[in-house]
């Protein structure tokens, strides 16, 4: 390591790391001639970041100068690293990781598709605030159509604690363990997100409107996102048994919500019924 905080050796590792799994294909480049190795070549990486096919080769052989910030936003845009991989990048390189402005709200065509092809499986799409982006034709026997519903209102903490205390949700010991495990996932996202407007929206309206809520809020936890098991008593499906898999997407910080019913169960049967209803 250098004086500066560079660590040479573990950078020129990454980058040869970064630049063997990707194919030319992937970053929009033509296949050409049989390669020997896989992954790209070092002058495309450097045609990729707009640098001398020289100093790249210089980073990746553990010599060469500091590379400036300019530099290593570039190399992670031509080596399409993600948002942990760029981090690292910059520590290793021995500068502080780029400030993320905020979360995305962006639905990618990828995920909408993944959504559609849950046929017979309850799923939606939240950002980090949990606010609801995208659901598939099962799920609105969960949350309702939100097609009717104003975009400001699709918000699953805030639709939660306006429940009456009184409200059978709050005795049931899964749904609070699912609640509280939402609020330590939303306080993470309030650190990662200091200045994301609407995350600080939210938690400043629960926190005045809800003692439940604030009470979860001065815990302080910051909980990794677990699979829950939720049993519903629903009004028109009847008795439900499902695993509740929150799945994080990485590059958007959002979450994907999958009912999961376990295989050849009552309510796999259901879901599989709804499914065949709503098809038709």
């Amino acid at each position: 390591m250098t004086s500066s905080g560079l660590r040479r050796d573990e950078l020129a590792a990454f980058l040869r790391t970064r630049r063997a799994r990707l194919s030319p294909a992937e970053v929009g480049l033509p296949d050409g001639i049989r390669r020997r190795t896989p992954g790209l070549r070092r002058q495309e990486v450097a045609q990729l970041a707009g640098m001398s096919i020289d100093y790249y080769i210089r980073l990746e052989q553990g010599r060469g100068p500091h590379p400036s910030r300019q530099v290593l936003a570039a190399m992670a845009r031509a080596l399409l690293l993600s948002r942990d991989e760029r981090e690292y990048l910059f520590r290793i390189a021995g500068e502080h990781p780029p400030s993320t402005v905020g979360p995305s709200r962006e639905v990618t065509p990828g995920l909408r598709h993944l959504l559609d092809a849950m046929t017979e499986s309850p799923a939606y799409l939240v950002d980090a605030a949990y606010h609801v982006l995208a659901w598939n034709r099962l799920a609105t026997h969960f949350v309702g159509d939100l097609a009717a519903v104003p975009d400001a209102e699709r918000n699953m903490i805030r639709w939660t604690f306006r429940q009456p205390m009184t409200d059978a949700h709050w005795t049931d010991a899964d749904a609070r363990r699912f609640v509280h495990s939402t609020v330590a996932d939303l306080r993470a996202a309030y650190g990662r997100y200091p200045a994301d407007p609407a995350i600080r929206e939210l938690v400043t309206e629960l926190l005045g409107t809800s003692p439940r809520f604030a009470r979860l809020w001065a815990e302080h936890d910051v909980e990794e996102r677990r699979p829950v098991v939720k049993r519903v008593a629903h009004p028109e499906l009847g008795p439900l048994e499902f695993e509740c898999r929150v799945l994080l997407v990485p590059e958007t910080e959002q979450r994907l919500i999958v009912y999961v019913a376990e295989p050849a169960s009552p309510t796999q049967a259901v879901f599989r019924r709804l499914a065949e209803r709503v098809g038709s």
